[in-house]
């Protein structure tokens, strides 16, 4: 199976614009460094229908991971672990190991152990629960066949530790993964369109090489980021499909009066990196 990848998040406050959806643009950096290409991201609000209705298209399309988020607080309308049972045709039970969490972390930050709370310990037949080191609602994932669906409360910070303290390690110990290899190339002096042949042509010779460009606005030179990245076998094999494309997109950009302001590398990339102004 190519290791694709979909992202869910559920959530009213997404989709009224309340909350900007920053889960999306992290998971899908993680999943990307990590050699999947993220193919979809779909928002749906609190509702169980929409949101088992989404998590049916998703595996119908047979993405090797499934990443979900949001909906499994101790709230009514924290139903994300009511529709995931539903789409999967399983019983919703209070899972022994998520009730322990669930309890130890109550402990721990000196919280009443309420029935509210244990109703976060509900997880579909056969799921597996995921430590919350940032929070007190596990998560959970389930496998079925070449996919695995990971579920994950909404709140960023823990999103971001369960992933990296916990999803991380499990997906790179049972899947394979391919290389991957970025670079980011800035430019003044040239329009979008005087680039537009030759970065399709460098795509052209190598098929593993993908370039985008970003235009940064017209003021008084135009200015430009290219972004070449590439899927190998392995991490030296996208490299060396990066560095060959990279090298012959300056050159090409010169001949075109292009000024080549700096390039960097996935090793440098920040939330910086694509800023050019």
């Amino acid at each position: 199976m190519e290791p694709f990848a979909e992202v869910l998040n559920v959530g009213n406050e997404l989709l009224s614009g309340i909350v900007v959806n920053t889960n999306a643009s992290w998971i899908c950096r993680k999943l990307t460094l990590l050699g999947f290409e993220v193919k979809r991201i779909t928002v749906v609000g609190d509702h169980i229908n929409d949101i088992a209705s989404a998590l049916r298209e998703s595996l119908a399309r047979n993405p090797r991971l499934i990443v979900v988020t949001g909906g499994l607080g101790p709230t009514f309308d924290d139903v994300t672990r009511e529709a995931v049972a539903e789409a999967l045709g399983r019983r919703l039970v209070l899972n022994g190991e998520a009730l322990e969490m669930v309890k130890e972390k109550c402990l721990e930050l000196g919280l009443e152990f309420t029935e509210s709370r244990s109703r976060m310990a509900m997880i579909p037949e056969r799921a597996i629960p995921l430590f919350n080191p940032a929070g007190i609602a596990p998560g959970f994932y389930i496998k079925l066949g070449e996919t695995t669906i990971f579920v994950l409360p909404g709140v960023p910070r823990e999103v971001k530790s369960i992933f990296e303290k916990v999803i991380e390690p499990i997906i790179m110990a049972s899947a394979p993964m391919r290389g991957y290899a970025e670079a980011f190339v800035y430019v003044e002096g040239v329009t979008e369109s005087t680039g537009a042949p030759i970065i399709e042509s460098i795509m052209k010779r190598d098929p593993r090489v993908y370039i985008k460009s970003h235009p940064r606005g017209w003021e008084e030179v135009s200015k430009i980021i290219y972004h070449v990245i590439s899927y190998g076998e392995d991490r030296n094999m996208a490299e060396e499909s990066v560095e060959n494309a990279v090298r012959e997109l300056m050159k090409r950009l010169a001949e075109k009066g292009a000024k080549i302001v700096r390039r960097t590398s996935c090793k440098e990339f920040s939330d910086e990196t694509i800023r050019f102004s």
